[in-house]
């Protein structure tokens, strides 16, 4: 720790001794969280090889979205080298290889670290152009996907989440789980697929933080077990105003908006997979999050870009999603809300059901939140 090590003794010790004591620290902490880590932090190799990188980075300039070299690649998505070959730079979050962006003709598909306008704004702008106006496919396959198995399933995440999940089969719905003082300590989609069974999606760096979250919060005595499905699907997410258009050409079922609203998930048959379709989005546009057993990955891929050629689909990456995002003012964990920050101030409070029956983990401190009013 250096001098920081010293002048912070007094407070860090507070904070792990009120860890401890309560099971959560006074404030948020996810920069130093045990739980920020992820699968490849069990391999001592990996380790010391990304250790390495960053202790030589201690004193050096931190460039605007740089990304780490060491321990590359460990994680791939079975698209990773078709990908490749059509431009893609790829960036790394726990372990993961994910596209950023596509580099076009004449361009190099590297960043240039830069504190000026960088070498990949023009092809993300291509990129979330596609979006708005046409179709584009991400590979989010680095998704964390959780199933949430048993007869209590049910009663588990209604006590964990905020927003009420006790709906019908093939209902998918947008919820925070809170902590004891309101904070949001997860934003994520959970997806009804049967009488006692759950489908959790949440984002990629908080696979190890959410998964023990809501292990956690799952109360005694129920029947509710969570499983890691994280490496048993594939994500394609297909997204612009043409995403019907195009899964309709290779799927023989019914995409219409009556048919398969927003807020819905269920199962279709696309290229010979049995995919998990989703109706949800994170980029503002008419789309679907395709989760796919790994194993077909490749050949669904391949039919969605042969369906979309003729309407100009694009291959995306993570910072066109990220643009996309904060254009749509959609929120972010990690960035834009912590467990800091309750739904109401965030703007989130039409994913809380204050009167769901039985209550939810956080709610006390939200009566007091909407009694005293929003404070920023």
């Amino acid at each position: 720790f250096n001098a920081f090590g010293i002048a912070a003794a007094g407070g860090a010790g507070m904070v792990l001794a009120e860890w401890v004591v309560k099971g959560e620290p006074p404030f948020d902490m996810w920069p130093v969280d045990i739980r920020r880590f992820g699968r490849p932090h069990f391999d001592e190799s990996w380790i010391r090889k990304r250790t390495l990188e960053m202790y030589g980075k201690h004193y050096t300039i931190a460039w605007p979205n740089e990304e780490h070299e060491s321990g590359r690649p460990c994680r791939r998505s079975p698209l990773y080298e078709r990908l490749q070959h059509q431009g893609a730079c790829f960036g790394e979050k726990l372990g993961w290889e994910r596209p950023n962006w596509f580099a076009g003709p004449g361009e190099e598909a590297k960043d240039r670290n830069t504190f000026h306008r960088p070498n990949w704004f023009a092809a993300v702008g291509r990129e979330h152009q596609a979006t708005r106006e046409r179709v584009a496919v991400f590979d989010q396959t680095s998704f964390a996907k959780f199933v949430m198995v048993g007869r209590d399933a049910e009663a588990a995440l209604q006590w964990i989440c905020a927003n009420d999940v006790a709906r019908p089969v093939g209902t998918l719905v947008y919820t925070q789980m809170l902590n004891a003082r309101g904070g949001i300590k997860c934003d994520l989609t959970v997806g009804r697929l049967a009488r006692d069974r759950y489908y959790i999606v949440t984002g990629t760096g908080f696979a190890t933080h959410d998964f023990a979250w809501i292990a956690r919060n799952i109360p005694e005595g129920l029947d509710a077990n969570l499983v890691d499905m994280t490496s048993g699907y594939a994500v394609l997410s297909l997204m612009g105003p043409r995403a019907r258009d195009v899964l309709a050409r290779i799927t023989g079922d019914d995409l219409s908006n009556e048919g398969f609203r927003f807020g819905t998930v269920r199962e279709i048959g696309v290229a010979g997979a049995p995919v998990l379709a989703l109706r949800v989005t994170y980029v503002g546009e008419l789309g679907w999050e395709l989760h796919i057993p790994t194993e077909f990955a490749v050949n669904v891929y391949e039919a969605v870009m042969a369906a979309g050629a003729d309407v100009g689909i694009a291959n995306a990456g993570y910072r066109a999603i990220e643009s996309l995002r904060l254009e749509k003012g959609y929120r972010a964990w990690g960035k834009d809300i912590t467990s800091d920050t309750n739904p109401f101030e965030a703007g989130l409070g039409f994913a809380v059901r204050m009167e769901k029956a039985g209550g939810f983990l956080g709610r006390d401190a939200l009566v007091e939140v909407r009694a005293r009013g929003i404070e920023r």
